[in-house]
Parts: C-alpha cells; structure tokens; sequence
C-alpha cells in the first residue's frame, strides 16, 4: 500500500488518538468503557478504510512492543488478556466505517459504516473474550455471561459514540481542507 504525505502523518496521529482513548476508562465488571473505538471509527471515516485500519494496527503494534497503551498495560502478554480481542476488533472497525463513508460521504453510510464495523468489532472481541477467560484464565463464563457483560452493557455508550464521531468527522471533513 503507498501511503501519501498525508496517510503518513495522520496515520500515527489516529494512533495516537486511539491511546489517549485508552485512558478514558471507566471500569466495568468485564472490560473497561473507554474511547477508544471511537477514535478506531474516525480514523476509517477520516482516513479511509486502508490507513484508518493502519493506524489501529500500529497501535496494537506500538502495545505488544511493550509500550502501556493499553487500557492495562501494554507488551506480548497482553495478548492472553481477555479483552485483546476488542483491540483486534478495532482494525475492522476502521476499515468497515472507513469503507461505507467512503463510498458517499452522508451521514446514513457513516452511521450504517459504524454499525457495521461494531460488529465486526463484538465478532472478534466476545468469542476471545469467552475463551481466554474459559480455557486460560479457567475463570467459567458463559456465553450469556459474556454478551452481557461485554456487549448489552456497552451498546448505549457504543451508540453514543457512533452518532458523536459520525458528526465531528463530517465536521472536521468539511473545514480542513487538506482531509
């Protein structure tokens, strides 16, 4: 993929966006709120499916290396931590998001995008979540369990996020002009 002058700043910028997310976490019983996906979904939005889906990359990347930008640290253990698969997710968030708003720049297909990318988002984050706590951390959680303390729980903070990074990209699109 050519990255231009553009993709290569902004790219390590939503990277960089997506660690302070890290840092804006409230505690849930199974995995903290934080803002992080919505910052996951403006870089696909902002950049494009392609360098959005990047710069997720390059943060979980910059985490595995062993930088804590992790909500809870950082380096390759955290790849046994049950909510590793959500950072996983958000490369497809990106992607997905970044793929429909690209097509029309409308509200309806950042919004559909969001959604979209969101679920792909639970698909990859609920079943390893289900498995690291079930198989490695030998902690019995059922798939109920699960959904419900991973995903039912944060669809109101998740929707939130969706309608409030749809609207300050189309913002952000629209008054800088290098974008």
């Amino acid at each position: 993929m050519k990255l231009s002058t553009r993709s290569l700043v902004l790219t390590p910028l939503f990277s960089a966006l997506t660690i302070a997310g890290a840092f804006v976490r409230i505690p849930f019983p199974l995995a903290p709120l934080t803002l992080q996906t919505l910052f996951a979904m403006m870089a696909g939005f902002i950049l494009g499916p392609k360098a959005g889906a990047l710069s997720q990359l390059l943060y979980i990347i910059i985490g595995l290396a062993g930088v804590p930008v992790f909500a809870y640290g950082g380096g390759i253990g955290y790849l046994l931590n049950p909510t590793f698969g959500f950072l996983l997710g958000f490369i497809p968030l990106a992607y997905v998001s970044g793929m429909m708003y690209q097509k029309k720049k409308t509200m309806q297909n950042a919004v559909t995008g969001g959604i979209l990318g969101t679920l792909f988002l639970y698909a990859l984050g609920l079943p390893y979540l289900y498995i690291v706590f079930n198989y490695h951390l030998s902690v019995q959680k059922t798939v109920w369990d699960v959904v419900k303390g991973a995903m039912l729980i944060f669809l109101p903070g998740d929707i939130l996020k969706l309608f409030l990074g749809s609207y300050l990209s189309a913002i952000i699109l629209k008054r800088v002009r290098y974008l």
